[in-house]
């Protein structure tokens, strides 16, 4: 499907229909399909990808990592590739496109991630409240039958996926 924006900046078919978020979602999905093989050839992982209208733009963000860490060089490569191969396909658009590490506190999305950071402090946010709290913090034992697991002060905490907002490594000071 050929996306573009409208003056308004809303994502319209060509048939020029205002498509819903959702649609939004399957640009963040070609923008990753053509990001893969280039940060595959770069020796780099790609954490995650956010396609977002911040005000009068959309952006297209994609969170990279490496063993030993992301360096701007890295970002500044990765960013010159994939803007180019992004260039030639015309289902996608953006405005900016922001090449960059997660953070120290980088989210935990893919199964690998819970085995990658087994046993690190994590910071666990819910949709819904349980026992009046949203957040949780703990040592992560790991994603078990689809569940999440993290251990504080000698309990062990057990949340289904689809209750949890976001997890991510928690950063001490």
């Amino acid at each position: 499907m050929l996306l573009r924006k409208n003056i308004n900046g809303r994502l319209i078919n060509s048939g020029g229909k205002i498509v819903s978020r959702k649609k939004a979602k399957s640009l963040e999905e070609v923008a990753q399909e053509i990001a893969l093989p280039i940060l595959e050839e770069l020796g780099f992982e790609l954490v995650d990808v956010e396609y977002k209208k911040e005000g009068a733009h959309w952006f297209l963000r994609m969170y990279i990592d490496k063993p030993g860490g992301i360096t701007i060089d890295d970002c500044q490569e990765a960013s010159d590739r994939i803007n180019t191969a992004l260039d030639k396909n015309v289902s996608v658009t953006y405005d900016f496109l922001e090449i960059s590490s997660p953070g120290l506190d980088r989210p935990l999305k893919k199964d690998k991630d819970f085995v990658r950071y087994k046993g690190r402090k994590v910071d666990v946010k819910l949709y819904k409240a349980i026992n009046g709290s949203k957040n949780f913090t703990g040592e992560l034992i790991g994603l078990i039958d689809g569940k999440i697991h993290i251990r504080t002060d000698n309990k062990v905490l057990e949340f289904d996926r689809d209750q949890v907002a976001i997890v991510r490594l928690a950063v001490e000071f």
